[in-house]
């Protein structure tokens, strides 16, 4: 495969770089721009120096949003609502005059851990992305599984319990708003996390709280897909502690139901700022390869 430049489309910051077939290269950054006339410039700007300097074959992008790739739409929301609903995939094509893949980020991020991550060598995998809410992906036969309608992976709107929701329950994030509410404090989630570990009983109910909800939502997603391996990524999976606690409260539940005899292998991911760069590889090489 010939050099690809990569875009990584962000709310804050848009990355490029070149897959030179081995590794990324010619890394930049760019404010990500307030008006879709302005993200074009900047888009057509950056793909015109990898072509002059790198000479790449096409371009593969991690969008935000629910990328419909038969019809070259993002669908659905996110910070950048000038890039929803239309057919924006043929507009950069033409101002490119290069092959493009899109994809969303979530599974951008899945495709790199399968590639030569955390999931390297399975044919299936689940990936958790927890960040202000819990997202996800579903890789089924080295594919993302897409759903009817583009929902697949979306963990995060199951419910955890009779009212709230994975995102609601699963993540630092509503852990230090749960805390701060309780005690009047304003506390980081990893403020939460190092009170609980000091002993501080009001920040280990929160903190136990988002490690049930986890091992609940990744067991009944074990038994739903039954994928080889559940990866989970997002800022939460730097916690040396993570995977070892939802560990523990899943023994909870195989206990609490005799018949599961199968643990989930649920793994920290290996890729976290390169993730969505290194998985537009992989899809551009799955729809031009």
């Amino acid at each position: 495969m010939s050099n690809i430049g990569l875009i990584d489309i962000g709310g804050t910051t848009i990355k490029f770089a070149v897959w030179d077939g081995q590794d990324l290269a010619g890394h930049t950054s760019r404010k990500t721009p307030a008006t879709l006339a302005e993200f074009y410039d900047v888009l057509t700007e950056e793909v015109l120096k990898m072509k002059n300097q790198f000479h790449i074959e096409g371009v593969g992008i991690s969008s935000p949003g629910a990328v419909n790739k038969k019809t070259g739409v993002i669908e659905g929301a996110s910070a950048l609502p000038y890039i929803h609903n239309f057919k924006i995939q043929p507009e950069l094509e033409k101002r490119f005059g290069l092959n493009i893949s899109m994809e969303n980020d979530a599974n951008c991020a899945a495709l790199a851990e399968l590639a030569d991550g955390a999931g390297q060598g399975a044919d299936s995998l689940l990936f958790l992305v927890i960040g202000t809410g819990v997202g996800g992906s579903v890789i089924i036969n080295h594919k993302i599984w897409h759903g009817a309608h583009l929902f697949g992976g979306e963990f995060g709107f199951t419910l955890s319990d009779d009212t709230y929701t994975l995102s609601e329950l699963g993540t630092s994030v509503r852990v230090a708003k749960r805390y701060n509410k309780k005690t009047g404090l304003e506390k980081s989630g990893k403020e939460v996390f190092d009170l609980a570990k000091a002993g501080d009983e009001t920040a280990k109910a929160e903190v136990n709280k988002m490690y049930w909800a986890l091992a609940k939502g990744i067991y009944n997603l074990q038994y739903s897909f039954d994928p080889e391996k559940i990866v989970i990524g997002g800022a939460v999976s730097n916690n040396p502690d993570l995977i070892s606690n939802i560990e523990k409260n899943i023994e909870k539940i195989r206990k609490q139901v005799k018949i599961a005899s199968l643990k989930p292998d649920v793994v920290s991911c290996k890729y976290t700022d390169q993730a969505n760069l290194r998985g537009a590889v992989v899809d551009f090489e799955q729809t031009y390869g």
